[in-house]
């Protein structure tokens, strides 16, 4: 499944470009929000760091929803709800002072992952590179296990 988000100009030309990409890699294209469904809308910030529960506790006391709070070798992910993300990067600005976010943005995450076949990587990867040109093409977000 793909979201493909796009800012254009002429609606009616941008939808016709991506639609040729669906086209060429025989792929199939859904209309507006078909996929939504699969995708959660999070705010997603990456830190350095180590210490989950302190990071949890600061939310906590902010009132923020948080989804999920992942550490990878002292980096930090924090993940919530797309509303909550102002609230969540105040918080922890507020409590541990300016930092330095590898990652502080809101995106479409999946809910689950599909893995595909070698030879219909080949075509994912022409599909993506095919979107990737596109000018209006702002991101694309899909559920394609890539590792």
């Amino acid at each position: 499944m793909v979201i493909v988000d796009c800012l254009t100009d002429n609606p009616n030309r941008t939808f016709g470009d991506v639609r040729l990409c669906f086209t060429k890699t025989d792929s199939k294209i859904g209309t507006q929000g078909t996929v939504m469904h699969m995708f959660d809308h999070a705010a997603i910030l990456v830190f350095d760091g180590d210490d989950e529960d302190a990071i949890l506790e600061v939310l906590m006391d902010a009132d923020v929803d948080v989804s999920e709070i992942e550490d990878d070798n002292g980096t930090l992910t924090v993940f919530t709800p797309n509303t909550e993300y102002f609230k969540a990067k105040q918080a922890l600005t507020e409590a541990f002072g300016e930092l330095d976010f590898d990652v502080d943005e809101i995106q479409f995450v999946p809910q689950s992952y599909t893995t595909i076949s070698s030879e219909d990587m080949e075509m994912f990867d022409k599909f993506m590179a095919m979107l990737n040109d596109l000018d209006d093409v702002q991101n694309v977000y899909h559920n394609v296990d890539l590792g």
